[in-house]
């Protein structure tokens, strides 16, 4: 994959952001500042009078240098290696960034976005091969030793086959779902092995989502012992799924307080439970996601778990690492 395209911009790129942003910037910060003096209240607000206090945070951050992302990335990828590493790599990759400013956390949370990434980059390609693939499975070869071969997530490859067989998304769905029940003993197997060698596409997400749920938690009690007062996401999301019938905009913390971190204001926060690469990606669903944040309520700053790129731009949003929060609730969960 082309370096340039997957670590961020260049110099040319840099000058359109510049002046394509600065207006929308500064009218994200105008709006955070003015949030609480506006007629009509924004989404989510208390009904009534409304007194903010001013909250001031300095807030330490140590951003990644562009360089040693992508020395890193160029290291932790292999061809046809998307599953859990073995211990043997994990020491080779934690040797390797043993005295780079990077940790072996960011290297591993860096590789997953990056196999992520290559995912949906080869996808249409893994969809004009699918009929040789179904050919060559059903000529006795396995999905991991196919995956490994054209180098793409073994969960795609074997979904690609169920597709070229001519079966429906919801029947795929529905299959993996209960696989036991409605794959022949071969592809039950077969999406075994291949579940065990993909943690890119596997259908079992549930354990990253409970560790997401707990740094949500972390950073929600960081601000609030800082006497912030806040409204969590769980119930704007019951509150807009009331009014609305779905939630519109909910972030993970709405502050009702001007909190001012590191000299700007912040209207929400959002955690995100994974190192902020600079990837086209990954920048570009960010940047749709926290627009939607700032067009209600102004400026808001996203919490990266395991650090973020020197080089990521999210306009109208600061970006924060997580070494000011108290992570002994994770210690024991990632």
């Amino acid at each position: 994959m082309n370096k340039d395209k997957r670590h961020g911009s260049n110099k040319k790129s840099h000058s359109k952001f510049n002046k394509s942003n600065k207006d929308f910037v500064r009218e994200a910060k105008a709006r955070a500042e003015e949030r609480f003096s506006q007629i009509k209240k924004p989404m989510a607000f208390p009904e009534g009078e409304w007194i903010p206090n001013t909250i001031k945070i300095e807030w330490k951050v140590k951003p990644v240098p562009k360089n040693i992302e992508g020395k890193v990335g160029n290291f932790v990828v292999r061809r046809g290696e998307f599953g859990w590493l073995e211990d043997k790599r994990m020491d080779e990759i934690a040797n390797f960034v043993k005295d780079l400013e990077m940790n072996l956390d960011q290297a591993l949370s860096l590789r997953s976005a990056l196999l992520q990434e290559k995912s949906i980059y080869s996808f249409h390609k893994l969809q004009r091969e699918a009929g040789k693939l179904r050919k060559l499975y059903e000529d006795g070869a396995s999905v991991v030793d196919l995956a490994k071969r054209f180098d793409y997530p073994p969960m795609n490859v074997f979904r690609s086959i169920l597709k070229s067989r001519g079966w429906s998304k919801i029947k795929i769905k529905d299959s993996l779902k209960a696989p036991e029940k409605k794959l022949n003993k071969r592809d039950q197997e077969e999406f075994i092995k291949a579940e065990g060698a993909d943690r890119v596409s596997n259908f079992d997400q549930s354990e990253n989502a409970k560790r997401a749920d707990l740094f949500e938690e972390t950073l929600c009690e960081h601000f609030e012992s800082k006497g912030v007062r806040i409204r969590r996401q769980p119930e704007m999301v019951a509150e807009q799924t009331k009014e609305h019938g779905k939630p519109i905009r909910t972030p993970d913390l709405l502050l009702l307080d001007k909190v001012i971190v590191n000299g700007q204001s912040i209207a929400w926060v959002d955690a995100k439970h994974f190192y902020g690469a600079d990837l086209k990606f990954q920048r570009k669903k960010t940047i749709k996601q926290m627009n939607r944040y700032i067009e209600e309520w102004g400026q808001g700053a996203i919490v990266f778990r395991h650090g973020f790129s020197s080089n990521l731009r999210i306009p109208g949003v600061i970006l924060l690492d997580s070494s000011q929060l108290n992570l002994e609730k994770l210690t024991n969960k990632n």
